[in-house]
């Protein structure tokens, strides 16, 4: 008795339209969705989607702080009396990571929005994060919760 192992299909996704949610999205499908819908709280977002974009600002991020880091560390100086002195290169690492993070705050809460609507839920769980410890838990199961059919209550 031979046993067919299932297929997977390794196609990308088709697009959808930018109102519904991309399910098996890959990583730059999932970017350029990221920044069309920047500001954009209504809606879905998928799985794939979601974990796509959030892995890639880790990526990057860790890419570029790691040598802005030592740059910014290498500015430092400790004075005779044991004061921190910044050099300019620290500052210059402060400001372009505030910069990208004020940049990137808007559209991580719209995809975070969107992705718990996937699940039927009201974007406002993404508050629970504030609860301490057990909080950003709670979150993070939530975010990775399958999607719901009844999630397209949120579509407009």
């Amino acid at each position: 008795m031979a046993v067919e192992s299932p297929t997977v299909d390794s196609q990308p996704a088709k697009a959808a339209a930018l109102s519904q949610p991309l399910y098996g999205a890959t990583i730059g499908q999932a970017i350029a969705r990221f920044f069309g819908k920047y500001a954009t709280f209504s809606g879905r977002a998928s799985r794939s989607e979601f974990w796509w974009v959030y892995l890639a600002y880790v990526v990057v991020g860790v890419a570029i702080m790691i040598p802005l880091s030592a740059v910014g560390i290498t500015n430092v100086t400790v004075t005779a009396d044991y004061q921190i002195v910044y050099g300019p290169g620290y500052w210059t690492v402060w400001t372009i990571s505030l910069i990208v993070t004020l940049a990137l705050l808007v559209p991580f809460l719209a995809i975070f929005w969107r992705r718990l609507h996937d699940t039927n839920r009201s974007g406002g769980y993404y508050f629970l994060a504030f609860i301490p410890f057990v909080g950003p838990i709670i979150v993070i199961v939530l975010l990775a919760l399958p999607s719901s059919p009844a999630g397209a209550r949120f579509d407009r």
